[in-house]
């Protein structure tokens, strides 16, 4: 199965559409703040977040039913507004920031993850697929990772660098997990 969680009026071909209202084509409706979510464990190949996570009040029990969702290798795409974007403080119902390294706390393949596995038992590959920067009113996307690399760190110091970031996140599930 292939879910798009919050969807809103961005409705998908061949997903199930999933969002806290009953707009037109939505195929689920279900409040993604609270848990468990009415989908079943290991049925989720791909899952789309765009524009969700930072309406969300605790991150962490929803990491950790993305991962329930999720088949061993399935993919997460999470699209969210980078902390110090112009766009994460523009929205009055934005609960949540988010840095390039907030999901390593879910990735065992971190130090982070390593020095707190207490936080969550949800493991994920993490990756940052795209960094979007904005110029003239435009989001380019950046997937070069050099130029993304350069985008991150500039984006430390000054605001409006970089706007948005999508991470990709693999479901780890098993022995792989530790």
């Amino acid at each position: 199965m292939k879910y798009n969680l919050g969807c809103g009026n961005e409705i998908l071909d061949g997903f199930v559409n999933v969002d806290s209202v009953a707009l037109p084509g939505v195929d689920l409706v279900c409040d993604l703040a609270t848990t468990p979510w009415p989908i079943e464990s290991d049925t989720a190949r791909e899952v789309r977040l765009f524009n969700v996570l930072e309406h969300l009040p605790d991150l962490i029990p929803v990491v950790e039913e993305l991962h329930r969702i999720c088949v061993a290798g399935g993919i997460v795409q999470a699209r969210v507004p980078f902390y110090n974007s112009p766009d994460m403080f523009a929205d009055p119902t934005h609960k949540r920031f988010f840095s390039n390294r907030t999901m390593d706390f879910f990735d065992p393949r971190t130090a982070a993850c390593r020095e707190r596995p207490y936080y969550s038992s949800a493991r994920f590959h993490v990756s940052i697929a795209t960094v979007y920067t904005r110029v003239l009113k435009v989001y380019l996307p950046v997937r070069s990772k050099p130029l993304k690399r350069g985008l991150l760190w500039l984006g430390r110091f000054l605001g409006g660098v970089v706007w948005v970031i999508e991470f990709r996140m693999e479901a780890v599930k098993g022995d792989a997990a530790t």
